[in-house]
């Protein structure tokens, strides 16, 4: 059997030396990189053409979502086998590309296959811990993969690609409609990409946070019924823990002060999470509730007004 054909498809924006080091960590390994720039003026285009990346230049005059800019990228491939697709932050595992490509030719059946993504600096701060332990997946079939993912081209093409309306949670909905066509999505015991989140501020995670609750309740919006009940358990936790207790504690606070006691709940949830995770995890995955919470409401907000919200940034 001849050698299956791998391309990549890498986004990102002012990512600097770190774009370069991502584009330089699949040379050799494809057979060929598409670059798709969101506006950058750091030179990151000039550096990608230096590096032999093909370069496309999104149209930044329409709202930008990373779906889209996956999309453009894949537009550009003549044909291949697989596809390869990384953010601009991450680097590349020498053995990755080999050791996914197999993968997919052993198992037919699989569109996408992803491993084991590391935060480069967890050392930096709290929120770089907190990545790395979010990236700490089982291994085994999945419901879905993140950014960084080896694809089976023609499944995406079966399922039209990446969802552009989308401002986060991409990866997971496309996972969602390609297993319904029948496909599986797998996470391998493998290493795959090293990522700086560079997450330094408390406002940055917040903000993080916040972008997963509105993608929680996009999603289930778009696939909570069953029997799939896409993030319908994330968004309904998100609404209970970040919006639904406090306001009924403050609610009977107005009666008596004795109900702010009921508080209590909270740093009570920290300790009985941190019975199986560290106690830093449990305490932010507590915290994580009220962004969640903000994010829920923000898309039920915009929903009602038939409107599409832009991307929220936390770099």
């Amino acid at each position: 059997m001849s050698a299956p054909i791998i391309d990549a498809v890498v986004i990102g924006r002012n990512e600097g030396q770190r774009l370069l080091a991502c584009l330089r960590s699949l040379k050799g390994k494809v057979r060929r990189i598409v670059y798709v720039d969101s506006g950058s003026t750091d030179g990151s285009v000039d550096g990608a053409k230096l590096l032999g990346a093909d370069v496309v230049n999104l149209d930044m005059s329409l709202p930008f979502t990373a779906a889209r800019a996956r999309n453009a990228g894949l537009a550009c491939l003549e044909n291949p086998d697989f596809v390869q697709f990384v953010d601009g932050d991450c680097i590349v595992d020498d053995a990755w590309i080999g050791t996914a490509a197999q993968f997919l030719l052993d198992t037919p059946g699989a569109a996408a296959v992803c491993g084991r993504r590391r935060e480069s600096h967890p050392e930096q701060s709290v929120y770089n811990r907190l990545c790395d332990a979010e990236w700490d997946t089982p291994t085994g079939e999945a419901l879905a993969c993140g950014g960084d993912a080896l694809m089976r081209y023609g499944a995406l093409l079966q399922v039209d690609g990446f969802r552009e309306d989308l401002i986060a949670g991409e990866e997971p909905e496309l996972c969602v409609r390609l297993r319904a066509a029948g496909w599986k999505i797998w996470r391998a015991d493998a290493e795959m990409t090293r990522h700086d989140a560079r997450i330094l501020r408390f406002s940055q995670w917040w903000q993080r946070s916040r972008r997963a609750g509105y993608a929680f309740a996009e999603g289930s919006f778009l696939h909570g019924a069953p029997p799939e009940r896409h993030w319908v358990t994330e968004t309904r936790r998100a609404i209970v823990w970040g919006a639904l207790f406090p306001a009924l504690i403050l609610m009977l606070g107005l009666f008596s002060k004795w109900a702010l006691l009921l508080f209590w709940i909270y740093p009570a949830q920290v300790l009985r999470l941190s019975r199986w995770m560290p106690f830093e995890r449990a305490l932010f995955l507590t915290l994580a509730k009220f962004p969640e919470a903000q994010g829920v409401l923000e898309f039920s907000w915009h929903r009602l007004r038939n409107r599409q919200r832009g991307i929220i940034e936390y770099k």
